[in-house]
Protein backbone atom coordinates (compact mmCIF):
# COMPACT_ATOMS: atom_id res chain seq x y z
CA UNK A 1 0.00 0.00 0.00
CA UNK A 2 1.12 3.64 -0.63
CA UNK A 3 1.55 6.15 2.13
CA UNK A 4 -0.83 8.31 2.39
CA UNK A 5 -3.26 6.81 0.06
CA UNK A 6 -6.06 7.18 2.05
CA UNK A 7 -5.59 11.08 1.20
CA UNK A 8 -6.27 10.30 -2.13
CA UNK A 9 -2.55 10.66 -3.08
CA UNK A 10 -1.80 14.15 -1.45
CA UNK A 11 -0.35 13.91 1.65
CA UNK A 12 -0.47 17.52 2.18
CA UNK A 13 -3.91 18.08 1.19
CA UNK A 14 -5.61 17.59 4.84
CA UNK A 15 -3.10 19.61 6.36
CA UNK A 16 -3.68 22.56 3.72
CA UNK A 17 -7.47 22.35 4.36
CA UNK A 18 -6.81 22.12 8.30
CA UNK A 19 -4.64 25.58 7.76
CA UNK A 20 -7.30 27.00 6.02
CA UNK A 21 -9.86 26.20 8.55
CA UNK A 22 -7.35 27.72 11.52
CA UNK A 23 -6.90 30.94 9.39
CA UNK A 24 -10.67 31.20 9.06
CA UNK A 25 -11.35 30.51 12.45
CA UNK A 26 -8.57 32.96 14.25
CA UNK A 27 -9.65 35.50 11.66
CA UNK A 28 -12.78 35.28 13.25
CA UNK A 29 -11.78 36.28 16.73
CA UNK A 30 -9.37 38.81 16.27
CA UNK A 31 -9.58 42.04 17.70
CA UNK A 32 -11.28 44.82 16.27
CA UNK A 33 -8.26 46.78 14.55
CA UNK A 34 -5.53 44.09 15.12
CA UNK A 35 -3.59 42.56 12.43
CA UNK A 36 -6.41 40.07 11.30
CA UNK A 37 -8.83 42.81 10.96
CA UNK A 38 -6.89 44.52 8.49
CA UNK A 39 -7.97 41.53 6.05
CA UNK A 40 -11.04 41.49 4.37
CA UNK A 41 -12.06 43.85 2.38
CA UNK A 42 -8.87 46.21 2.44
CA UNK A 43 -9.77 49.94 2.34
CA UNK A 44 -8.43 53.29 2.44
CA UNK A 45 -10.24 56.16 4.37
CA UNK A 46 -9.35 59.86 3.01
CA UNK A 47 -10.85 62.75 4.88
CA UNK A 48 -11.15 66.18 4.22
CA UNK A 49 -13.14 69.12 5.92
CA UNK A 50 -16.66 68.09 4.21
CA UNK A 51 -16.60 64.63 4.09
CA UNK A 52 -14.81 61.35 3.67
CA UNK A 53 -13.27 59.26 0.84
CA UNK A 54 -13.38 55.18 1.07
CA UNK A 55 -11.62 52.87 -1.32
CA UNK A 56 -12.15 49.42 -0.65
CA UNK A 57 -10.68 46.51 -2.83
CA UNK A 58 -13.42 43.66 -3.76
CA UNK A 59 -12.18 41.81 -6.72
CA UNK A 60 -14.94 39.29 -7.21
CA UNK A 61 -17.82 40.66 -5.23
CA UNK A 62 -20.84 41.48 -7.67
CA UNK A 63 -23.30 44.81 -6.60
CA UNK A 64 -26.27 42.70 -5.75
CA UNK A 65 -23.83 41.07 -2.91
CA UNK A 66 -22.93 44.08 -1.39
CA UNK A 67 -24.24 46.07 1.29
CA UNK A 68 -23.09 49.06 2.65
CA UNK A 69 -23.99 50.77 5.83
CA UNK A 70 -23.43 54.17 7.57
CA UNK A 71 -24.36 55.33 10.85
CA UNK A 72 -23.22 58.17 13.00
CA UNK A 73 -19.18 57.67 12.72
CA UNK A 74 -19.17 54.06 11.40
CA UNK A 75 -19.17 52.58 8.13
CA UNK A 76 -20.20 48.81 7.63
CA UNK A 77 -19.38 46.93 4.67
CA UNK A 78 -20.39 43.29 4.05
CA UNK A 79 -21.47 41.11 1.26
CA UNK A 80 -20.63 37.56 -0.47
CA UNK A 81 -18.04 36.43 -1.97
CA UNK A 82 -18.62 33.89 -4.29
CA UNK A 83 -16.06 31.02 -5.46
CA UNK A 84 -14.59 30.96 -8.56
CA UNK A 85 -15.65 28.85 -10.79
CA UNK A 86 -12.03 27.36 -11.71
CA UNK A 87 -10.93 23.81 -13.23
CA UNK A 88 -8.61 22.80 -10.64
CA UNK A 89 -9.43 19.74 -8.73
CA UNK A 90 -6.37 20.68 -6.37
CA UNK A 91 -5.14 23.70 -5.33
CA UNK A 92 -1.38 24.13 -4.64
CA UNK A 93 -2.69 27.69 -2.75
CA UNK A 94 -5.55 29.26 -2.33
CA UNK A 95 -5.35 32.72 -0.68
CA UNK A 96 -8.62 34.06 -1.91
CA UNK A 97 -11.05 33.14 0.64
CA UNK A 98 -15.33 33.26 -0.47
CA UNK A 99 -18.61 33.37 1.53
CA UNK A 100 -19.52 35.85 3.16
CA UNK A 101 -17.67 38.87 4.62
CA UNK A 102 -17.87 41.96 6.94
CA UNK A 103 -15.91 45.06 7.63
CA UNK A 104 -16.69 48.24 9.60
CA UNK A 105 -14.45 50.68 10.13
CA UNK A 106 -14.50 53.81 12.83
CA UNK A 107 -14.59 57.18 10.80
CA UNK A 108 -12.98 60.53 12.32
CA UNK A 109 -16.52 62.02 12.03
CA UNK A 110 -20.08 61.58 12.13
CA UNK A 111 -21.52 61.19 8.40
CA UNK A 112 -24.94 62.08 6.71
CA UNK A 113 -26.30 58.73 5.99
CA UNK A 114 -28.74 60.37 3.52
CA UNK A 115 -25.99 61.93 1.31
CA UNK A 116 -23.82 58.30 0.19
CA UNK A 117 -23.06 57.69 -2.64
CA UNK A 118 -21.49 54.41 -3.69
CA UNK A 119 -19.59 53.09 -7.17
CA UNK A 120 -18.57 49.24 -7.78
CA UNK A 121 -16.37 49.51 -10.84
CA UNK A 122 -13.71 46.40 -11.77
CA UNK A 123 -13.28 45.43 -8.23
CA UNK A 124 -12.70 48.96 -6.50
CA UNK A 125 -15.40 50.48 -4.74
CA UNK A 126 -15.61 54.21 -3.74
CA UNK A 127 -17.52 56.17 -1.56
CA UNK A 128 -18.11 59.47 -1.08
CA UNK A 129 -19.93 60.03 2.85
CA UNK A 130 -20.43 63.89 3.00
CA UNK A 131 -19.94 65.20 6.60
CA UNK A 132 -23.56 66.96 8.19
CA UNK A 133 -23.62 70.75 7.45
CA UNK A 134 -23.98 71.37 11.53
CA UNK A 135 -20.98 69.37 11.98
CA UNK A 136 -18.27 70.97 9.75
CA UNK A 137 -15.80 73.18 11.30
CA UNK A 138 -16.81 77.11 10.91
CA UNK A 139 -14.41 79.64 10.91
CA UNK A 140 -14.75 82.31 13.56
CA UNK A 141 -14.07 86.10 12.98
CA UNK A 142 -12.10 88.15 15.19
CA UNK A 143 -12.68 91.47 15.33
CA UNK A 144 -10.14 94.23 17.02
Amino acid sequence: MRPFAFLGGDPFRELRRLQDEMDRLTGAFAPAGGPAAAGFPAVNVYAGRDGIAVVAELPGVEPGDLEVHARQDTLTIAGTRRPAAEDAQAYHRRERRSGAFSRTVRLPFRVDPDRVEAQLEHGVLRLSLQRPEEDKPRRIAITG
